[in-house]
Order: structure tokens, then sequence, then C-alpha cells
């Protein structure tokens, strides 16, 4: 026999090696950083060696994974493990849609969501509506061809007395981009496929995700409270794109970009849509891998009748 001959995962259909790599990523999913992921990883990985278990059923080895975080971590990781277990027990696609106005931070926490999940697909609405463009001319759709902020500009007819001209283009383009976004989940349902899809056009009310019957379609809106740290995402991402998204053109256009995030969270109130504040990045994805994994147990919940919930996930990594 090898030195270190490979631990089987015995239930899989031919046998599926345990890999510690893909055990220290479901602990980071965790909020868990990776250096005490893969530490974690390593422990379980001798313990079973050890004790001679050599051959493990999937069930035996989330059990010991679980046992491995309340001992390294404490029982809020421990519990976040086993709640996010539940998604991967879905036998649908699990379609997240994280809106929010410019300069929140969307594209990195859905990032970062996509690979505490293992989600491969991510999309943007912004490439949505740049394919668009490719279809659609100026004359025929002004609205797409302008940002979301100044997409007032696009308009081809009057703006209602006492009406926000930035709220009123933007509505308009946020309703046009809504049918590729349609497109774009409908298809992944059909491919069975899961994905986050990012954008500000991603707003409350325009998609309804009840209407997609075969995925749980899970929406959430982020937003900055507070306006010099909102400000400040826009320098970062100059400096992180080399210039190529410039700050002075955000900070023109500053006020319109809160006068949208403020239209968004009215529409998330009005829908029902939680409210992520982003802050701190590891505790924004946690949080958002809460409220992720609170609808999707709540959908299940509903479909099969009340069972019960384990803990609620709590806290973060300060590693």
């Amino acid at each position: 026999m090898p030195t270190n001959p490979p631990i089987i995962i015995k239930d899989q259909k031919h046998g599926l090696p345990m890999s510690k790599g893909l055990l220290a990523q479901s602990f980071t999913a965790t909020g868990l950083s990776p250096s005490r992921a893969y530490a974690a990883a390593q422990q379980m990985q001798d313990e079973l060696r050890k004790a001679g278990r050599f051959e493990i059923t999937l069930a035996e080895l989330q059990a010991d994974a679980e046992r491995i975080l309340l001992e390294v971590a404490g029982e809020d990781y421990a519990s976040r493990y086993r709640r996010l277990n539940e998604i991967s027990k879905l036998d649908r696609p699990l379609i997240i849609l994280i809106g929010g106005t410019t300069g929140v931070g969307k594209s990195t926490i859905a990032t970062e969501v996509a690979h505490r999940l293992g989600i491969t697909r991510i999309v943007s609405t912004d490439s949505i509506r740049e394919v668009m463009r490719g279809i659609f001319s100026r004359d025929l759709m002004p609205a797409i061809y302008e940002s979301s902020f100044n997409a007032w500009r696009g308009l081809r007819v009057p703006v209602p007395h006492g009406a926000s001209p930035v709220i009123v283009g933007f509505r308009e383009q946020a309703a046009v981009v809504a049918t590729g976004v349609k497109g774009i989940i409908e298809r992944a349902v059909i491919e069975g496929v899961s994905m986050v899809l990012e954008g500000i056009h991603v707003a409350p009310g325009y998609i309804e995700p009840s209407q997609f019957k075969n995925a749980s379609v899970v929406q959430l809106l982020v937003t900055v409270d507070d306006e010099e740290a909102h400000r400040s995402h826009f320098y970062i991402r100059e400096i992180q794109t080399e210039g190529t998204r410039p700050f002075e053109r955000y900070r023109a256009n500053f006020a319109n970009i809160r006068q949208l995030g403020l239209y968004l969270e009215d529409l998330a109130a009005e829908h029902g849509i939680p409210v992520v504040r982003s802050h701190q990045l590891d505790r924004t994805v946690a949080e958002v891998l809460e409220s992720i994994v609170d609808a999707v147990i709540r959908e299940d919940e509903e479909a099969s009748g009340p069972t019960e919930r384990p803990l609620e996930m709590r806290g973060t990594d300060d590693e």
C-alpha cells in the first residue's frame, strides 16, 4: 500500500478521491481565512489516515468537516458550514441577482460569492447592455448608449413635471436591459447551470424571481451608507483599472449615482428584497451568503413544510 493512499468517497459512482483543496475551499466559504482553511483540511486528512479510514461516505465527510470546524474555529463556522451544505443539495440551479448603484462593490462581491459557492458563471448587466448595443442602433434604442446615471440624455419623451430626469432615464434603460437579463436567466435555467448576475439593472421589481419555476432565484441589493466611503471606491477603481474608469467622471456624477442608490433602496423596500450594507469585504460577503442561504432554506420550507432551522450564521474571520 502506498505511504499516503488516497481517501476515497465511496458513495460516488466510481469512487472519487477526497480533494484537500476542495475541502479547504468549502471551509473558506464559511468566512475562514485561506491559511486556516487549508490547515483545517490538512488536519482532517491526517486524522482520517491515522484512523485508517481510507473509504468514507459524503455524509461522513461532511460530519467530520463540521466537527473539525467546530474544534478549530467555533460554533459559528460549523453552523455556517452546515447551512451552506443545504445549497449543495439543491436539485435545481441557483441564480443569484446582486443589484446596487454604481460603485458599491457589486462586481467584487459577486466574484467572491461565486468562488465560495463554487459557481463558475458570473455575468454583468453592463455586458448584456454592451451586447444589446451591437444589435440595436442608437437611433432605435438610445437609452442603452448612456451610463445608468446619465441615461436621461437618451430620453426621447419629455420628463413628467416634478419627476427626476435621472430616475426616469434609468427606468427606461433598466426596462430595456431587463429583457436581456431575463433571457440570460432563462438560458441558465434550461442548461441547469448556477449563476451570479450582478449590475445596477438588477433592480427590484424589474425582474420577478418567482417567474423562474425550475430554479432558486435569490435577489438582493448592496448599498453603501457612508458617502465618503462610497466616493473612495471610485478612486480605488481608477487605480485598479489603470485609469480606464477615471475617478473624475464618477465624481462629477456622484449626486446622480447616490440618487439612483436611494431609488433602488425604495424599490427594495417596496418589493421585499433584502438590503446588505457594504462595509468590510469579508463581513459583507458573509452577510450576502447568509441572505442567500436564508432564502433557499425558506423556499424549501415553503415547498415541503417547516423543518428545524439550524443556528443563524454570524461573525467573520478576523485573521
